[in-house]
């Protein structure tokens, strides 16, 4: 049986996608979270966290981005044309995050405006995220090869849903990872963040799972038709385990657990995502297949990917490593 090159790089590009959501996440659920934190030590203290990860997290943005493009140009093209709003909201947003990110600490006499501005890129990059995913997953309208919708087709009920759900569970990244990394008074205030905000996101979820199905009659026998409804069911199953175990990581005051069970609710509902929409890359009619590149062109970029995936793993692990342990206001200790 010959070696399925496009399948190969969809499962590296929902690789780098996941990568992105669980890294890049938590550091933008710590810009949502700044204004329940007060003013100095707590949001110095938060802000050092993820200092110096943030902008190291994003190049699983920019590889699922040119992967795409490279790997499914037909895919690529017909996503941007349907979605050129959010996603030009989505870049515009994290351009100006970075920007109040540094200048924060470089002109500290308009440090409020910038942590207003650090703020805000936050929301919009996850609201934009979230609607991008939402507008998708409910299907993008194609006629020659070619996006054949209007401009605002991706702003729904739906998409919006998935786009406050997403603004959640990354507040929830963002609280949990602050537990993990954090002492005192902050901890305590995030350990309560969490709690709140992990409510917010199992009901959020539990939303978007109970439209999707009836977003399309592919999907309902996706996930309910017999016999791989036996199949499909562990994943509700596994999301009421990660979430049991969540509430009791919190209540009992672990350090760790309650981010790690975040990260789990985001990789189910990673899973679920590829449930429903293989096997399309441009729900309802453009599959894998379809829109994949060339075989050659694909067989030329496989060497790449295969030395490039493990070393981007590799100093992002190493990264991780070095800033280990808690992290103070002036710094890690």
């Amino acid at each position: 049986m010959p070696f399925d090159l496009p399948m190969f790089f969809a499962f590296i590009i929902a690789f780098a996608i996941l990568a992105y959501v669980v890294m890049d996440g938590f550091d933008l659920g710590v810009g949502i979270l700044f204004p329940f934190l007060p003013v100095g030590r707590e949001r110095d203290s938060a802000i050092n966290s993820v200092a110096p990860v943030w902008d190291g997290n994003e190049t699983w943005l920019v590889m699922g981005g040119g992967g795409l493009l490279a790997a499914f140009p037909l895919a690529y093209g017909m996503i941007l044309s349907a979605l050129y709003a959010p996603i030009i909201a989505m870049l515009l947003a994290l351009v100006f995050r970075g920007v109040a990110f540094e200048f924060r600490w470089r002109d500290p006499r308009h440090r409020p405006l910038w942590d207003v501005a650090f703020t805000g890129g936050s929301i919009v990059a996850a609201l934009a995220q979230g609607i991008t995913l939402g507008a998708l997953l409910q299907g993008i309208a194609v006629q020659n090869r070619t996006y054949a919708g209007g401009w605002f087709d991706w702003l729904t009920p739906f998409s919006l849903l998935v786009g406050v759900s997403l603004l959640c569970g990354y507040a929830l990244l963002g609280s949990t990872w602050l537990v993990m990394k954090s002492e005192g008074s902050l901890q305590e205030r995030c350990y309560r963040l969490a709690f709140r905000l992990a409510i917010a996101t199992i009901v959020a979820m539990a939303a978007v799972s109970a439209a999707t199905p009836f977003l399309r009659d592919a999907y309902w026998l996706r996930w309910f038709a017999w016999p791989q409804v036996l199949f499909t069911a562990q994943v509700p199953v596994l999301v009421a385990v990660v979430t049991f175990v969540l509430f009791w990581g919190l209540r009992r005051g672990h350090h760790y657990t309650p981010f790690l069970m975040a990260l789990a609710l985001f990789g189910l509902g990673l899973a679920g995502l590829g449930i429903s929409l293989y096997p399309y890359v441009v729900p309802p009619s453009v599959s894998i297949w379809d829109a994949a590149a060339p075989h050659d062109s694909l067989k030329f970029m496989l060497p790449g990917v295969l030395v490039m995936v493990p070393i981007i793993l590799a100093y992002t692990g190493y990264s991780y490593w070095v800033f280990r342990g808690k992290t103070g206001h002036e710094g890690y200790h």
